[in-house]
């Protein structure tokens, strides 16, 4: 049966930070809003303790995360091989549901810095034409720091983010990043407190003349109230925060800064259950009249807007463009087109120490409690001559205390009685040095419609094709001597690593690695090669807004949620100022 919906000024389509963040802002501005979100209802009391401290559920069974039954991807590395359905989504994992991956996020708010927005004119700064790989695609952001760090700011006193500030309005800050880009203002919230692998990383790293600073968080370490009036709790370092909502208020996400005080908003609302298919176009294909979604009774739903704001994960905003035919398939053959160009991930990984005679509480710990080192990061150091552009933050964490997750010793059986016993010797007695790792675009590694496999609602399934970078490759190999230097200098009893090797290849599951895929729909100065303008608008249809990492041109080796963010206020500030008055493209072609 099909239905249509009463109109509405804005649909957003998927309630995550971006799709709260621009549904509060336009509220805000007296418009009539309406998000649709695919998944379910996620309340804050949902997560009331103890039930949301159940490994099993949350970590192995990835119960608040996107199902493959649900919404697959299809994988291949390159265009000789045959696409075929992820049948788990092992090295990331996407959020399902109300607050999206927002909610489960481990809460590090690492930014970007200048380097990483302009890093096409950088690399023609610092490299000899044809020293870089051929295959790489690398390209400028089309808004530099100044445009876009008041937007970060904003988002950082939204989560009430929590660190030591490095470098305040260029004027470099002791204990912070002396490499970050200049903040316009200090972190809001002190930093949260070292654990045990923390302070020892601190200590190593500074003896070795790196500068290590306390991870960003976006766990409050004190209480706190945000500009929307939310207020949260101060983290008691309970460990449930990778893959869980959080137990105490403490952890931003968009259900404890934004969606509470959204949703007392009279002229907002949302469905859940709403899964949409396609954005709808009028005759004339230039603009758009809204989106077509199949509700829980199996309906066809026509929901008629203004203005549609595409603000569901990266991968899956992709997919709905390349559904609705908005913007040309790229074909990575003759490199024309735009939609599905440039994805990336991001590269994980590191070293893993046990200590016989050193005990660590796991269970004493917040997801962004950490020490991390940018010394080797995107332009802090000079890799001309190493073959590579490109980077890395270093870092030591403890992220969780779950069983379950924790490492056992080389040799250890893999489950069974051997597993328990090696699990019970190696429990507390180790800790991590992690890296996060930049991914440069390439001509090959895009996203398109697979030709054979649909979902349950007839739509093609999005192909991923992809495979690691040998610049980027080659940048870790770089990584892993520092990284083997830094944990020598800690002088474990026995230590592992999992680094990638030159002729290592990309694989779906088992291994988690991070959620930040980034690419696809990219943002640009020229619709001939990117989907979307400085604002986020869609050249081809000026009423389409697509917040999210799809948006970026390459992927950094910061964590992607404070770009994201920032990049979303930076777009809701310029359709409340510039396109409500004067609807059109805000760029011209």
């Amino acid at each position: 049966m099909k239905k249509t919906n009463q109109h509405v000024d804005v649909v957003i389509v998927g309630l995550g930070w971006t799709g709260a963040i621009m549904g509060i802002e336009l509220a805000k501005a007296g418009l009539k809003v309406r998000a649709l979100e695919r998944g379910e209802d996620r309340l804050n009391g949902d997560y009331a303790y103890p039930k949301p401290a159940d490994e099993l559920a949350y970590t192995k069974r990835h119960k608040i995360m996107q199902s493959p039954h649900d919404a697959a991807f299809t994988i291949r590395h390159n265009q000789s091989e045959t696409a075929l359905p992820m049948r788990e989504l092992g090295a990331f994992r996407l959020g399902d549901g109300v607050g999206g991956s927002g909610l489960h996020w481990t809460g590090m708010i690492t930014r970007p810095t200048p380097v990483d927005l302009k890093l096409k004119t950088y690399a023609d700064a610092h490299f000899k034409p044809g020293q870089l790989d051929e295959e790489l695609r690398i390209a400028d952001f089309p808004v530099d720091w100044q445009e876009l760090e008041p937007h970060m700011d904003f988002f950082d006193q939204v989560c009430g983010s929590s660190g030591e500030t490095g470098n305040l309005r260029g004027v470099i800050q002791p204990g912070g990043d002396p490499l970050e880009g200049p903040r316009s203002n200090p972190f809001p919230n002190k930093p949260l407190e070292d654990s045990l692998n923390s302070a020892l990383f601190r200590k190593a790293t500074a003896e070795m003349g790196y500068h290590p600073y306390s991870m960003p968080s976006a766990a409050v370490s004190v209480p706190y109230t945000n500009p929307y009036g939310q207020q949260l709790a101060p983290c008691n370092y309970c460990g449930f925060c990778q893959f869980y909502g959080c137990v105490n208020y403490s952890k931003a996400s968009p259900q404890t800064a934004i969606l509470d005080r959204l949703k007392l908003m009279p002229n907002f609302d949302y469905l859940t259950h709403a899964n949409v298919i396609r954005v709808e176009k009028q005759p004339d294909g230039k603009t758009a009249s809204g989106v077509t979604y199949i509700d829980g009774e199996g309906n066809e739903v026509f929901q008629p807007a203004d203005i549609v704001i595409l603000a569901t994960f990266g991968l899956n905003n992709v997919r709905l463009l390349l559904n609705s035919g908005i913007g040309e398939p790229y074909n990575p053959i003759t490199e024309t087109g735009v939609v599905g160009r440039s994805y990336t991930h991001q590269y994980g990984g590191g070293y893993t120490l046990f200590f016989d005679d050193m005990a660590f509480n796991p269970f004493a710990t917040a997801g962004p409690t950490g020490t991390v080192i940018s010394d080797f990061g995107t332009g802090n150091i000079d890799t001309s001559a190493l073959g590579f552009i490109g980077g890395a933050k270093i870092y030591s964490s403890q992220p969780t205390g779950t069983p379950m997750a924790a490492p056992v010793r080389k040799g250890a059986p893999a489950w069974g009685a051997g597993w328990k016993k090696a699990l019970k010797q190696s429990y507390g007695h180790s800790m991590g040095v992690k890296l996060e790792g930049s991914n440069m675009a390439t001509r090959g590694n895009y996203l398109d419609l697979d030709p054979v496999y649909k979902d349950r609602f007839g739509m093609p399934l999005l192909r991923v094709t992809y495979d690691y970078v040998q610049n980027d490759l080659r940048m870790l190999q770089f990584m892993k001597e520092k990284m083997e230097a830094i944990t020598k200098h800690l002088n474990p009893s026995q230590y592992s690593h999992n680094i990638l090797k030159m002729d290592s290849h990309f694989a779906s599951s088992p291994n988690y690695v991070n959620t930040h895929n980034a690419g696809g729909a990219i943002m640009g100065s020229d619709p001939r090669t990117s989907v979307l303008n400085r604002y986020l608008q869609c050249w081809d249809v000026h009423n389409v807004f697509v917040p999210g990492a799809n948006a970026f041109p390459q992927n950094f080796y910061a964590n992607p949620t404070a770009a994201v963010a920032g990049l979303t206020y930076f777009s809701v500030t310029a359709i409340r100022e510039q396109y409500l008055k004067n609807p059109g493209p805000m760029v011209q072609a």
